[in-house]
């Protein structure tokens, strides 16, 4: 790996106001924090921002971007260039997962709302926007993005279908929490709820989307809802049985501490500090 790359370094960060005495000013808190967990995307990262940019543009919000590229020094070079007042991108020099890089770049989060999408914006972006409208009108903690509503736009096989089915109907029956799909990359919530659910959660990898909701519902944000999404992507097979058998694994995990060992509740806030004691060498910089 390039040297160059291996940090960590001390910058400032972008949007920071440095006074003229020298002194640095806490930049403004944005309305929205959109964190973008990113792996192996190359040089199509910096379209994918620039489509995020123009969707977050319409809704009216101030917002950033916390882009953590999970590992891979390819993207992180890529992704450099995009760097700006409302764009910040982090990463590290070893994959842990993609639910290790949302917690991390929930902890980054200024923002008032926090959200997070897929790199690859196959889910389309344009609709944080609504999210953030829906949240606002019912006054809820949590708004999901769900490919089970009925107003979502989303192809994929039947075999794919009922695998998501079956798992959904098992989260029922281990679970209180009412959301028909848990798995969409693609959820709001207030900042409170994100920096509750932070100090506690555990899943680095396959899960976290279930742990999330899981977490919030314990501790009482129970004002969870629904919104449509816009799937471009087509599946082009089912999920590889490795995959299904961690997620699986995960989720009976999920199930021991929130139920028998209740583990969540005994908690206090280590969580961040336990995250960050794991954290391999930052990327800095060229």
């Amino acid at each position: 790996m390039d040297a160059a790359l291996l940090g960590p370094q001390v910058v400032d960060e972008p949007g920071t106001i440095v006074e003229l005495t020298g002194r640095r000013a806490e930049p403004a808190r944005p309305d929205l924090t959109v964190v973008v967990p990113s792996y192996h995307d190359g040089a199509a990262i910096r379209e994918n921002l620039d489509r995020l940019r123009r969707a977050l543009d319409s809704t009216g919000l101030e917002w950033e971007v916390v882009l953590v590229v999970d590992g891979d020094v390819d993207t992180y070079r890529e992704a450099l260039p995009c760097r700006g007042p409302r764009v910040r991108v982090l990463g590290y020099d070893s994959n842990r997962g993609k639910g290790f890089a949302l917690r991390y770049g929930i902890s980054q989060a200024r923002g008032e709302l926090v959200t997070f999408i897929d790199s690859d914006m196959e889910i389309a972006p344009e609709e944080i926007g609504r999210m953030a409208r829906l949240l606002d009108l019912y006054d809820a903690d949590v708004v999901v993005g769900s490919k089970r509503h009925p107003l979502s736009e989303v192809e994929y096989p039947r075999l794919r279908r009922l695998q998501s089915l079956g798992y959904q109907l098992l989260i029922r029956a281990l679970f209180r929490v009412r959301v028909r799909d848990t798995q969409t990359g693609l959820k709001l919530m207030r900042r409170e709820v994100a920096e509750r659910v932070l100090d506690v959660a555990l899943v680095k990898r396959f899960a976290f989307d279930l742990e999330l909701l899981a977490i919030a519902w314990c501790f009482g944000f129970r004002r969870i809802i629904e919104a449509p999404v816009r799937i471009d992507y087509r599946f082009a097979s089912t999920t590889n049985l490795r995959s299904v058998f961690w997620v699986l694994v995960d989720t009976l995990a999920i199930f021991y501490r929130l139920r028998l060992r209740r583990t969540y509740t005994r908690r206090s806030r280590q969580g961040m500090l336990a995250l960050l004691s794991t954290l391999p060498a930052t990327l800095g910089p060229d």
